[in-house]
């Protein structure tokens, strides 16, 4: 399931958006499930998963640019989509890393191109993010907020950094050559993102989740020499 957000002062907009938005994922079989707020403080208030936010920049009270930078600046990484009136408005967008902007009025042609750029970027589950497939529902997870991944009976166990554990099935094999040059394959069982590594010793890794994660023998050489490599490339 994809999670979207509609964030908009105007009811009309919000009801062309959801339609809009409704009609390209049902036509490809994805479902949705869709929440709709009116301003940015009560968006700000929403503690669910979001994976595509819509978002009007100008709105009464406090604007949608500073609504995304408050959300850039908590747990919030999913896609951003402005939504405006005044083109020029769009070049702030880069530091609240928007995925694109539609200009009002919305024309669908250039809803569904969007739309299908940020699909495919969904699926491909590379560069920052990952795409976790768990039976008709889908989750996009930022690579940096996994602390380890541990596998237990053909099941995938997620260790985020927000302290979230996400389970679903996949080989561990499969995984790996889905992740960066961050994760380091430990143990059989477990891989670490480096990135959230505190210390090394005796054949434990030292997270900094505070869990202890143990190195097997034959990867412990191998794991001294990544650690060092990482921490030159820092």
């Amino acid at each position: 399931m994809i999670r979207i957000a509609i964030c908009d002062d105007e009811k009309y907009m919000s009801d062309q958006i959801q339609e809009l938005a409704c009609a390209f994922f049902g036509r490809r079989n994805r479902e949705t499930a869709i929440r709709r707020f009116s301003c940015g403080r009560e968006l700000l208030e929403y503690d669910g998963q979001i994976d595509i936010l819509f978002l009007d920049i100008q709105m009464k009270g406090m604007d949608g640019m500073e609504t995304a930078k408050r959300l850039r600046a908590g747990k919030f990484r999913g896609f951003l989509i402005f939504i405006t009136v005044l083109r020029e408005m769009v070049f702030q967008s880069f530091e609240v890393q928007a995925y694109d902007y539609l200009v009002k009025p919305i024309e669908e042609a250039r809803f569904e191109k969007t739309m299908e750029r940020l699909l495919a970027s969904m699926c491909s589950a590379g560069g920052s993010s990952l795409l976790v497939q768990k039976g008709y529902e889908s989750r996009i997870i930022q690579k940096e907020d996994i602390v380890f991944c541990e596998i237990i009976d053909r099941k995938i166990y997620l260790n985020l950094a927000s302290g979230e554990v996400v389970d679903y099935y996949e080989r561990i094999e499969n995984l790996e050559t889905k992740l960066d040059s961050r994760f380091f394959r430990c143990h059989r069982s477990f891989l670490i993102n480096l990135g959230h590594l505190r210390g090394y010793k005796n054949g434990t890794a030292y997270m900094d989740n505070g869990r202890e994660i143990p190195v097997s023998r034959l990867r412990g050489k191998e794991f001294s020499s990544v650690i060092l490599e990482y921490m030159k490339d820092m």
